[in-house]
């Protein structure tokens, strides 16, 4: 795995706070981002969630997932060679950051120095006939070769 870019970055705490958050139930990256820009962190956002649900007429609070779950997923993510990057953090895609509600936070594995050079996708059916995996095989395999 690389080293990951120089900038700012989340704590800690505030990762785990962030995975708890986005994996909570009916919080999509929309909603994420209000309750991070209304309530100033997850952390906080994650304590008045219970009650901004209870005063919005919810029949039943959402699962938050405990500390202990998010943890388990950062260490399976570690396990598998990756880490979770936060939409703020200089190894997020500048590509992904610019689409409608892209993710705040994504597992990257692998030198997430390609994110900043140019980009391409091989697009195909999903049930590709032999020869057209053949041809994303080679095509991508001579892409991938020439940088």
């Amino acid at each position: 795995m690389s080293e990951p870019a120089a900038g700012p970055r989340l704590s800690d705490r505030q990762r785990l706070s962030w995975l708890r958050l986005i994996r909570t139930q009916n919080v999509g990256p929309a909603s994420f981002r209000d309750l991070i820009n209304r309530f100033g962190s997850a952390e906080v956002a994650l304590e008045i969630l219970p009650e901004l649900m209870i005063s919005g007429g919810a029949s039943r609070i959402a699962r938050i997932p405990s500390i202990a779950e998010a943890e388990a997923e950062l260490e399976a993510a570690r396990r598998a060679g990756a880490r979770f990057v936060g939409i703020g953090e200089p190894d997020y895609p500048p590509l992904l950051r610019s689409v409608d509600n892209p993710p705040p936070l994504l597992a990257v594995k692998g030198n997430a120095a390609v994110f900043r050079l140019p980009g391409v996708a091989i697009v195909g059916a999903r049930n590709a006939s032999l020869a057209g995996i053949k041809m994303a095989r080679m095509l991508a395999a001579e892409l991938g070769g020439d940088g």
